[in-house]
């Protein structure tokens, strides 16, 4: 049961827009502008460049984080490879979106 709630709290995470979340700081859609994408390379055409880069930084440590964390605490390589993926398929079909996500680039 704990691997299950573990794996989901992965997916969940995966599925946090960033790029959606910081762009809505400066009154900015980025699925409405330019190509659409929630990205980070259309947050910076439409919120900026410091924003680009913070939804950058922030979809590189929603993947890098949980995953350097379960291998501190001595999970199995299997475990930490599913809970990558699970994090990698939030990415590519949030719950939050309605599972229309990132290209997972």
């Amino acid at each position: 049961m704990q691997l299950f709630l573990t794996i989901l709290f992965a997916y969940l995470l995966g599925s946090v827009p960033f790029g959606l979340l910081l762009s809505r700081l400066r009154g900015r859609d980025p699925r409405k502008i330019g190509s659409g994408n929630i990205g980070a390379t259309n947050v910076v055409r439409t919120a900026g460049i410091g924003f680009g880069i913070a939804t950058l930084a922030a979809d590189i440590l929603k993947g890098y984080v949980p995953v350097i964390v379960a291998i501190h605490f001595g999970q199995p390589p299997i475990v930490v490879a599913i809970l990558g993926l699970a994090l990698f398929m939030g990415h590519l079909f949030p719950i939050y979106l309605r599972f229309k996500g990132g290209k997972g680039v």
